[in-house]
């Protein structure tokens, strides 16, 4: 039963939207109309805000269905799991580890993976399961796998996924290795993003296939890869824009404690002090942060905040070698930077922003990423022969 609304809610009016902005095509209106994401969605949901990594607290379907209905035809993402599977409400938990994506994203994705009649698609992160039905509605179930780390996450899904009439292949297991049994595949497409693009998926392929997934560097930022298979193992592609995926579980940032780095007892007398007129709050930005990662992929950030919107910015390394902070408040024009260690963490930063400054502030679009799989990548810059200067490798 669909909940009574005063301002029309549901499928129609999200097919609109979706519209509008250009995310839902043509060719792929049937499989939404045919697929009505509220069959993929779970009783119990965290909404979530559009272009935000927040979440609203538990919606249960049983208790509220008229706010549980509004969330789900809403163009936003919806947390569906905290903490693997270790909290289930009625508050937020830790970290969310799976949802139903920003249907912008959805289709936005499903449009950039160019799928023709026949082809066989590998889909990494089943979750809800929405995704891999809407590939079954276009393909056909026989030509869609779907493989799902947790296991838990994939019976729910297959249950959900019968129930619509459709029986893809529902794989429990590392996404990272991919699912070598149905290979090659003409198609892959991941749910989660990755650190790098693991060799099995490009190896699983056929010459030619199309990779679609979210990428980012450790620093933060992320975009979404299209790239495309070469004979010889080379996948080479654009970035078709902004992303926020919840990372592949095999590719969570595992970073060192900031207690191997500080010694609170003596901060700062060990540390050089000098000042900057770059502002830290200039360089927060999604697609900053993303320049400033590709250039020294061993970067990490925190930080701290202290009364009417000051912070500080702590600059790490992975491999516990320097530290460096740096101090923002309101109505400034410089700002205190602290760095300890043998390297200049806050140094490398700045120049890493000027040199994205330099280059006219490119935003996602204009970056792009070539790979054999694995940690070996080369991120560039408008041409595969331009490519982003490393400052430190990782």
């Amino acid at each position: 039963m669909v909940p009574e609304t005063t301002v029309e809610v549901g499928p129609d009016a999200l097919a609109r939207e979706l519209t509008d902005k250009g995310a839902l095509t043509t060719d792929w209106l049937p499989a939404y109309s045919a697929v009505p994401r509220d069959r993929f969605v779970p009783d119990a949901i965290w909404p979530g805000r559009a272009g935000m990594n927040r979440q609203d607290d538990c919606v249960l379907r049983s208790e509220h269905p008229e706010l549980w209905w509004r969330a789900v035809y809403t163009d936003a993402p919806i947390t569906t799991q905290w903490d693997d599977g270790a909290h289930s409400g009625p508050g937020r938990g830790r970290t969310p580890s799976s949802s139903s994506s920003m249907p912008t994203m959805v289709f936005s994705m499903l449009d950039a993976l160019s799928v023709e009649p026949g082809n066989q698609v590998l889909e990494i992160g089943t979750g809800t399961g929405w995704n891999a039905a809407l590939l079954c509605h276009r393909l056909g179930d026989q030509n869609v796998v779907t493989v799902e780390v947790d296991a838990v996450l994939a019976a729910e899904a297959r249950s959900r996924l019968f129930a619509a009439d459709f029986a893809p292949e529902v794989v429990v297991g590392d996404g990272a290795l991919g699912y070598g049994r149905r290979s090659p595949y003409d198609r892959v497409i991941a749910t989660a993003s990755v650190g790098n693009v693991p060799s099995q998926w490009i190896g699983q392929m056929h010459p030619g296939a199309i990779i679609v997934t979210p990428w980012g560097p450790v620093y933060g930022g992320e975009a979404v890869a299209r790239l495309v298979v070469d004979e010889g193992g080379v996948a080479s592609g654009r970035f078709i824009g902004s992303s926020a995926f919840m990372r592949l579980r095999q590719h969570r940032k595992n970073l060192p404690s900031t207690d191997r780095f500080l010694d609170t007892e003596k901060w700062p007398l060990d540390a050089a002090r000098s000042g900057t007129t770059l502002s830290p709050d200039d360089v927060g930005d999604w697609i900053c942060m993303f320049a400033i990662g590709v250039q020294v992929p061993d970067l990490y950030c925190r930080v701290t905040w202290g009364e009417e919107g000051s912070y500080r910015l702590w600059l790490f390394d992975t491999g516990v070698t320097s530290w460096a902070s740096a101090d923002y408040a309101s109505g400034r024009a410089e700002f205190e930077v602290a760095q300890a260690g043998p390297r200049k963490l806050w140094e490398e930063l700045e120049g890493a922003f000027w040199w994205w400054h330099q280059q006219g502030r490119p935003s996602f679009d204009r970056f792009g990423l070539t790979t054999r799989g694995g940690p070996t990548h080369k991120v560039w810059l408008d041409d595969p022969s331009n490519l982003v200067p490393v400052r430190r490798d990782a």
